[in-house]
């Protein structure tokens, strides 16, 4: 007959069992349950480190006029034609949350000319001024230095492990497009800072001041509202790409960047952290610059984008976190927003201030188990 002692040895043991089973097999309990993600919980880092200074903000009642000091900015839209009602609803809300005060161009891009119905309709919706650009045929299909036999078989194998995107060649041409060639289209050359809006995406929150000038004034070169892990399926060589990249580049690797975002073993292994890219407010000339380019053209050769399915978002916040200063990468806390099925909306007097119309209930990513904002907090904490 048993103890009661060794009753309780018995299911501590089938309790450790179980966990160890749970977190070999389940990559979500495994993260969720990890030492590293526990204590994540306990180093949040107050708002007002992100805060933007009352100096930037404008009244209600004020007379100062936006338009009097500006930035070289646009607010970009990468959309086909067939995308026109979800631009819509996306720059309705750009218009009545932001830039109906501030009238800032409007840069649309497509691989496609875009039509009449589609330039009409969007030319309606604002004041500001509207480009519509072709994107060079050169800059968004697959090269021809591609083994398509490989990428094909890759693709394939892809879709039989049901990863999202995995079968899609579109799909890969926009993440390399994004990566590597927007902010060179003829377009974009006159301007320095650039704001990415995707169709069907909601804005929470009015916003009472220039994001654009504030990262100007303050050297910021990358601002992002949403952090999470990449798929695991869609990169498993991109970060030895990265290593290779840093043992042949040690000279561009700045001693303060926010590798400890990308990384919890000093650069060992990627733990899949990403600032989710279909929301940027970024310096153009951040990407253009000497270092990035070197970035991109060591990941682009190893033909990642094809061989695998190397997002946008992981190659920009790794190049943005990896080459640049920590301090110069800003998370912009009081804009509430929303791209399915995730959404950040700000907290305490922010949420009051911007007039915000998102919950702060369970539907708010910033603190979930799943999100990266954690690691990013304590960078500064």
């Amino acid at each position: 007959m048993m103890t009661p002692m060794r009753y309780v040895v018995l299911v501590l043991c089938v309790i450790v069992s179980l966990h160890f089973i749970l977190t070999v097999s389940h990559e979500a309990y495994g993260n969720a349950t990890s030492i590293s993600h526990l204590l994540a919980g306990q180093k949040k880092v107050d708002d007002s480190h992100y805060a933007v200074p009352d100096l930037y903000h404008w009244p209600d009642n004020s007379t100062y006029r936006v338009q009097d000091r500006r930035a070289n900015a646009t607010i970009v839209m990468l959309a086909r034609n067939s995308d026109l009602k979800g631009v819509v609803k996306s720059m309705k809300q750009m218009e009545d949350r932001f830039n109906k005060q501030f009238r800032y161009p409007y840069t649309f891009l497509n691989e496609e000319p875009f039509t009449d119905k589609f330039k009409e309709t969007i030319t309606e919706l604002t004041n500001a001024p509207v480009e519509f650009g072709l994107i060079p045929r050169e800059h968004w299909y697959q090269p021809d230095w591609i083994d398509e036999a490989k990428a094909s078989a890759a693709r394939e194998d892809m879709v039989k492990n049901n990863v999202i995107y995995g079968g899609s060649l579109p799909y890969r041409n926009m993440c390399r497009f994004n990566s590597g060639f927007f902010y060179r289209h003829e377009l974009l050359s006159k301007y320095k800072y650039y704001w990415r809006v995707e169709p069907d995406v909601t804005f929470f929150c009015d916003l009472d001041y220039d994001p654009f000038l504030f990262m100007q004034d303050h050297g910021k070169v990358y601002g992002f509202t949403i952090a999470l892990p990449e798929y695991v399926e869609t990169i498993p060589t991109l970060w030895n790409t990265v290593k290779d990249f840093i043992k042949k580049n040690p000279d561009v690797i700045p001693a303060d960047n926010a590798m400890d975002f990308l990384s919890d073993d000093k650069g060992d292994t990627y733990n899949r952290c990403h600032f989710w890219s279909n929301f940027e407010i970024a310096d153009l000339d951040f990407w253009r610059g000497e270092a990035y380019s070197k970035f991109f053209d060591h990941l682009d050769a190893a033909g990642g984008f094809y061989y695998e399915r190397w997002g946008d978002a992981p190659v920009h916040s790794i190049g943005a976190a990896l080459l640049a200063p920590k301090d110069k990468l800003h998370f912009f806390h009081d804009v509430g927003y929303r791209h399915e099925p995730f959404q950040h909306c700000p907290r305490s007097e922010s949420h009051k201030n911007g007039k915000c119309w998102c919950s702060l209930d369970d539907e708010n990513f910033d603190y979930h188990w799943y999100s990266c904002l954690p690691k990013f907090d304590r960078l500064f904490a």
